[in-house]
């Protein structure tokens, strides 16, 4: 149950990947396809995988190709392209990249064409149904149970209100299909007064919807952040009062910012009735929420930790908003209905906050070795000292939120699964991020592992961990944490050339590195 104004912002979402079409908003293309339904059945909207060869020649689209019409996945004769692929692919238990393409764009071809003849928009409550059931206008003729002027009422409201908006838009005078959108929702709320919902609930979520609050707030985390890092590094250098107040200036901006993105996870969890952190867009948001949150703990007596937190906190922020993860505030799936997602998965996930900010704190202090010379060497020397135990405080706590986690997720199991491990994907890679993460902050207790560069080296490399444990096992490895997981994976091609790009900068570090650290610790 959801206002229109988030379902025709879902649809467009889900079927093209984009939140705009042509430069209509979700709103104006969704009561254009209710209206000329025929014009887009031959409208390029429905997204492809411009990688996916295959499937366009299936199709006989062009190999640049990034969307397609409704058209072209029927031939001549009316017979649906995707039927026999569909059909294979989705028997499947192991999914090679083309049947996963071919089941997500069969989603979208079916939502499509449900929206488009009416089939989705199920607007009209049944009278007296003990279920509480809700039924489109294409459903009436054979699941309606009105009789009388109820029955006559929603045959014709909505044929009538289309021809009334046409009529409207040309002289732009709307109070008549305003009535009769008020009748609608007279008649929704007699006959579906059980199940909906508050107004101001309603209306809440509209303005949610229109402040796009956390695609503004990555791009504000970004700026203040690079801003902040900036003057910060100055500050290393120079004295003055202009860089003083800078830095209090934009460290009371990140304090805004992170205030505002803890009112908008409270939003979500006001308007969805559950805790958000249920599925891959929440979890996102919430690991950002959680970063952050931890930048500010330990950045008390440190702008730099602050700068650095804001920075990857806009980082994460920017993959929730990227077209492959459904942005969707969805009702919770059964598997997620119990007490244990306030405990397990706020812990568990909330971990990879403070490993987060371990990563980025040892990505900054090899930044600084980098920058070293003989001139600020002593300069630079006790800020990164003070970044390394900062780093090693917060990837401790991460370690012991994760087993706790851990833990609590066995406790979990045992009650769902009826056993308290089982070796499935996220319980092994959990295991492997605490053995990963028990290694390095045990490396300064092996002779040859000691020193700053090898601390934050293996800080950032461990992260590599948490990224394969949320992202890698919900989107490569099938399993029965598979719930929270999004559209479509990132590619693995970015993730080789980061981790290329990483040993490449840590080669170069640590020639800077042993050159004014070690050499100085001889003398």
């Amino acid at each position: 149950m959801k206002p229109l104004h988030t379902f025709s912002s879902q649809l467009l979402r889900k079927v093209s990947t984009k939140d705009t079409y042509k430069g209509m908003d979700a709103n104006q293309a969704f009561i254009s396809m209710l209206q000329m339904p025929m014009v887009w059945f031959e409208i390029p909207i429905i997204s492809i995988d411009k990688h996916e060869k295959n499937l366009k020649k299936l199709l006989g689209l062009p190999l640049d190709a990034t969307h397609a019409r409704l058209g072209d996945f029927f031939d001549a004769k009316g017979t649906y392209k995707l039927r026999k692929a569909q059909e294979k692919s989705f028997k499947k238990q192991v999914k090679n990249k083309f049947d996963k393409n071919v089941v997500e764009v069969d989603k979208r071809v079916n939502l499509l064409y449900s929206a488009l003849y009416g089939d989705i928009l199920k607007i009209f409550p049944l009278k007296d149904d003990p279920a509480n059931k809700w039924i489109s206008h294409s459903e009436l003729s054979h699941l309606g149970n009105f009789s009388g002027t109820d029955s006559v009422f929603v045959k014709q409201i909505l044929p009538v209100y289309k021809q009334t908006l046409l009529q409207a838009i040309k002289t732009k005078d709307y109070t008549e299909a305003d009535n009769m959108l008020s009748g609608m929702q007279n008649f929704q709320r007699k006959f579906g007064a059980a199940v909906y919902p508050n107004e101001k609930k309603i209306d809440f979520e509209i303005a949610y919807n229109k402040a796009n609050l956390f695609n503004r707030l990555f791009k504000y985390y970004a700026i203040a952040g690079l801003l902040m890092l900036l003057v910060v590094i100055f500050q290393i250098f120079f004295k003055s009062k202009f860089l003083k107040y800078s830095n209090y200036t934009l460290t009371t901006v990140v304090a805004l910012l992170f205030t505002a993105h803890t009112l908008g996870l409270a939003a979500i969890w006001y308007v969805s009735g559950h805790a958000p952190w249920s599925n891959a867009y929440e979890s996102i948001i919430y690991v950002a929420w959680a970063t952050m949150l931890f930048g500010f703990t330990y950045g008390r007596k440190s702008s730099m930790t602050i700068a650095a937190t804001a920075f990857l906190t806009a980082m994460m922020l920017m993959i929730a908003m990227g077209n492959w993860i459904d942005p969707e505030i969805g009702n919770l799936p059964p598997v997620l209905n119990s007490w244990w997602l306030m405990v397990h998965v706020a812990v568990i996930v909330a971990s990879y906050g403070p490993f987060g900010l371990s990563m980025i704190l040892g990505v900054v202090s090899m930044i600084l070795m980098l920058l070293m010379n003989d001139n600020n060497k002593k300069k630079l020397k006790s800020q990164i000292k003070e970044l390394t135990y900062i780093n090693e405080m917060s990837m401790t706590v991460g370690l012991v939120m994760l087993v706790i986690g851990n833990f609590l997720g066995g406790m979990w199991a045992n009650e769902s699964w009826g056993r308290y491990w089982g070796w499935d994907p996220k319980e092994t890679w959990a295991l492997v991020s605490i053995m990963v993460y028990s290694f390095i902050l045990h490396f300064r207790l092996v002779p040859g592992m000691k020193g700053l560069f090898t601390f934050n080296f293996w800080s950032v490399i461990g992260f590599g961990s948490i990224m394969m444990t949320y992202f890698g096992v919900n989107f490569y490895l099938a399993g029965l944490h598979s719930y929270a997981n999004g559209d479509k994976p990132a590619t693995p091609t970015a993730i080789l050339y980061a981790a290329l790009g990483i040993f490449v900068f840590s080669g170069i570090v640590y020639w800077r590195y042993k050159k004014f650290f070690k050499s100085s610790s001889k003398k």
